[in-house]
């Protein structure tokens, strides 16, 4: 806030009832007891929750009793009274701390305002492992009941389906709601003509995006124009792209707000998903495929607007380096982990924005419900690739998931591809061990038991024997040419795409296709012999250039 607000709105505090108890004012002249203000900010987020108020407020340089301004020296180093953030921190439940610390000067001295976060919904705030909270004027611990209160919300409150008292169908993109027409009827194919039919008001009701004509947080953030956003605030709606280089330094950066419906798929087309090429065993049939399959990068993405906690006021980020992806989004984990997702065959009971997950289903941006992240590793172990990776913090609670985009261990892929009817939970176990994570010693045991992991425990890595026999095949299949009819096709391919090709085009894409047991001379006799019955006995190339500086077309060209 900037300083007339601040200031209108202490002019405001001061004026309420001295038995407020989501503010309080302190004198705190010189100095001010620290753990009383551990236990203030414990008791202030706790009833702001309670009472509904956007934040509490701990205000110094203000007597109580007829709240006249007194003026505070309490740590007037700007520096100092940042550090105080940390130090809250350290003892508060995950790590919250102050939204923010004004200072205002008057005549008759410096006040200091400290905005308090209200609790999280479903989370109360301890000071030190006790729950604190008011009695009028008193800190007192805060009673079971008003505990329950607060615990229970999370089983019921969901932010996404509340609606913007201020906004219209005005605040929302034409463009994203005529997407949103085409989503749903892709959906809802039997609904296409009465879909037709219906005017935006009532579409948006139908498609469960807005209720009874109203914007809803979710119709902001898929459907909302980009001035739209503050109607969600202290909320935020953002979704920050960023590219990284080999050494980590900033290379590129944008940020997207609403409307996500849009500008996802924006996202999207900034990641460089180049082709990537590897050849199973050293073999002669190389594997090209795009770094990322498109459906992994929407699934990650689109599930971290789905499940971020937009009450955590921080916004979501997609970093991209030279071999992975990076998505995060704050708020916990709601499954408790990874492994309860790919392994039930149920949907999870709870959902953070269940109202946001619900129409991003029927705009076809994620899956049914708890079936994406499956998908995801699906699609992964398919590509013979490291599967996502999950890591969660906390302070405030936060998912980061990686994507990768090379391989990391060639015997992993290697028995992928040997092995193609091992079970999603075999692959989950082996792609812990080549990314060095610990598995129990019964997950130990298992895979031992199939020769797919050697050492000793805990010092786990994949097992070379399967990769022993692969070498030996791929050694077999690297001296075995491929018939006339591979070269001829690669040939005629690379004319049809390029109109003509010299004899150092073919011989650049043949050359290292060639069997190794070949000697140099011998390839190029194999490539000169190969030309001459296409030309001579095929009929189906022909030499439109001199002798010297051949120029192959195709033979109806």
């Amino acid at each position: 806030m900037r300083k007339p607000e601040i200031k209108n709105l202490l002019n405001k505090l001061r004026k309420l009832p001295s038995e407020t108890e989501w503010v309080e004012f302190k004198e705190a002249k010189n100095n001010y007891n620290f753990e009383n203000i551990g236990r203030y900010f414990s008791a202030l987020s706790n009833e702001a929750n309670l009472k509904s108020e956007k934040c509490g407020w701990l205000i110094f340089g203000i007597e109580d009793s007829n709240r006249d301004i007194v003026g505070s020296n309490y740590r007037k180093s700007r520096q100092a009274l940042d550090s105080l953030k940390k130090e809250i921190a350290d003892h508060t439940t995950k790590r919250i701390t102050f939204e923010e610390i004004y200072e205002l000067n008057f005549p008759e001295g410096r006040v200091v305002m400290f905005q308090i976060p209200p609790a999280p919904k479903g989370i109360p705030i301890e000071w030190k492992g006790h729950y604190y909270g008011r009695d009028g004027e008193s800190i007192v611990a805060l009673n079971i009941q008003e505990i329950e209160r607060i615990r229970n919300q999370a089983k019921f409150y969901d932010w996404s389906i509340q609606i913007c008292e201020d906004a219209t169908i005005d605040d929302l993109d034409k463009k994203a709601i005529q997407k949103a027409r085409i989503e749903y009827k892709n959906k809802n194919p039997h609904l296409t003509d009465k879909i037709d039919k219906w005017d935006d008001t009532k579409f948006l009701n139908k498609a469960k995006i807005t209720i009874k004509g109203k914007i809803t947080n979710t119709a902001i953030l898929l459907l909302g124009k980009e001035e739209s956003e503050y109607h969600i605030s202290p909320s935020i709606a953002k979704i920050s792209w960023i590219l990284k280089s080999e050494d980590k330094s900033q290379k590129d950066y944008e940020h997207f707000g609403p409307p996500f419906l849009l500008n996802t798929n924006r996202i999207f087309n900034k990641i460089r998903n180049i082709r990537y090429r590897y050849m199973p065993d050293d073999s002669l049939f190389p594997i090209e495929i795009n770094q990322y399959d498109p459906y992994v990068i929407r699934e990650a993405l689109h599930n971290c607007i789905a499940h971020q906690d937009y009450e955590l006021k921080g916004k979501i980020n997609v970093i991209e380096k030279p071999d992975e992806l990076i998505f995060a989004n704050l708020g916990n984990f709601i499954p408790g982990n990874v492994e309860n997702v790919i392994e039930s065959d149920t949907p999870p009971e709870f959902y953070r924005n269940r109202f946001l997950a619900e129409t991003m289903v029927n705009m076809n941006m994620i899956d049914t419900i708890g079936e994406g992240i499956k998908t995801m590793f699906i699609k992964q172990r398919e590509r013979f690739f490291p599967l996502p990776k999950y890591n969660f913090f906390t302070g405030p609670d936060k998912v980061k998931v990686t994507i990768f985009g090379k391989i990391l261990n060639e015997n992993y892929t290697r028995i992928l591809i040997e092995n193609s009817d091992l079970d999603l939970h075999t692959v989950v176990l082996l792609d812990r061990v080549q990314k060095n994570e610990k598995i129990s010693k019964e997950e130990a045991k298992f895979l031992r038991k199939q020769n797919l992991i050697e050492g000793r425990y805990p010092n786990l890595y994949i097992s070379s024997k399967i990769a022993a026999v692969t070498g030996y095949k791929s050694k077999y299949i690297k001296h075995k040419a491929f018939d006339k009819k591979y070269y001829k096709e690669l040939i005629i391919s690379f004319i049809k795409e390029y109109g003509s090709a010299s004899r150092k085009d073919i011989n650049k894409l043949l050359l290292g296709k060639l069997s190794d047991a070949l000697r140099e001379n011998q390839k190029y006799n194999k490539i000169r012999n190969l030309l001459y019955e296409m030309s001579k006995k095929d009929e189906i190339i022909k030499n439109v250039g001199p002798t010297s500086k051949p120029k192959w077309v195709l033979n109806d060209s």
